[in-house]
């Protein structure tokens, strides 16, 4: 028994979700190997090799594979899937657009956001935004799997020494390219890897008191900026800021939502942190019903107070 973890990276560093993807691969038993496919990828295979429980990783370098194109990978992980029992992705934008078409090539069951291994055929998954799990089991002689990267505790990213073996390339399906590239810069820690988030949502009011408002405690935490559905469709800041279950999944130790209602798919997004501390001024919002620690009052007066006394 053999899985194939599909790497989610930038082709030099591998996404957050990978090596929890790999610990969901430890915990169903057996080798595991790690397939980088991209352009100029070299240092991301090498970062891959580095962790903990990889055996082997297999490198596709082709010009077509830059920016991770779901038309071009999924036929070369299909290429390669009769010699795996199991695929696993990071259940990432990429691992979504990616493993799907392999699983229809594969006719194949894919078994989606997997939280916790049970055996190697078992896995729990959750439903309904994450207010009940459903007990899986598949009896596909491959399955295709994305991970919850909350679910599993990430597996070491240094200390692994795996074998880095080039595979040849699959030809371009000439159907799409990448043109560009408008990324999100900021020297804040990446949203779904960061330790501590303090989020923001409709009761901030507007951007400009959004960043007024919450920069000053991030930058006193250390604390990467997120943001409910409502700030981010009113315009607040960008979607990439969108914690939820239409945005980004997050687990951290500590997670303040200011000025959020807690609306359910908000919830599902950010539940499973550690610490939660809710400030609203509505003591009936349902974000209290899952925070640790709630203060009601406005948060203009108490945001501003909890910085100071940092």
């Amino acid at each position: 028994m053999t899985s194939l973890v599909i790497a989610d990276h930038d082709g030099t560093h591998l996404k957050p979700g990978v090596t929890s993807t790999v610990a969901a691969a430890q915990k169903i038993g057996g080798d595991i190997h790690v397939l980088v496919a991209g352009s100029n990828c070299a240092a991301a295979a090498s970062a891959a090799a580095a962790v903990t429980g990889v055996s082997k990783v297999l490198v596709a370098d082709a010009a077509h594979y830059a920016g991770g194109l779901p038309e071009n990978i999924a036929p070369l992980v299909v290429g390669l899937a009769k010699n795996y029992s199991h695929l696993l992705f990071p259940a990432t934008a990429s691992g979504k657009n990616i493993a799907p078409r392999v699983a229809a090539l594969l006719d194949v069951a894919q078994i989606s956001d997997i939280m916790a291994v049970e055996s190697p055929d078992t896995f729990v998954r959750p439903i309904y935004a994450g207010n009940a799990f459903a007990t899986v089991k598949s009896g596909d002689a491959i399955k295709v799997i994305t991970v919850r990267a909350t679910g599993f505790d990430g597996a070491a990213a240094t200390g692994g020494t795996a074998a880095i073996e080039s595979i040849a390339a699959g030809a371009d399906a000439g159907v799409s390219r990448v043109l560009g590239q408008e990324l999100t810069k900021s020297d804040r820690p990446e949203l779904a890897a960061a330790k501590r988030i303090v989020s923001g949502g409709r009761g901030l009011g507007d951007g400009d008191k959004y960043r007024a408002v919450l920069e000053p405690l991030a930058d006193k935490l250390n604390a990467a900026l997120g943001a409910s559905r409502a700030a981010v469709d009113a315009g607040f800041v960008p979607n990439d800021y969108q914690v939820g279950q239409t945005g980004k999944i997050v687990a951290p130790e500590l997670y303040i939502a200011v000025g959020i209602s807690g609306a359910i798919q908000h919830l599902a997004g950010m539940k499973d942190s550690k610490v939660i501390v809710a400030i609203n001024k509505d003591p009936e919002a349902p974000i209290f019903q899952v925070a640790d620690y709630g203060l009601v009052g406005d948060l203009f007066t108490i945001v501003p107070e909890l910085t100071k006394a940092l």
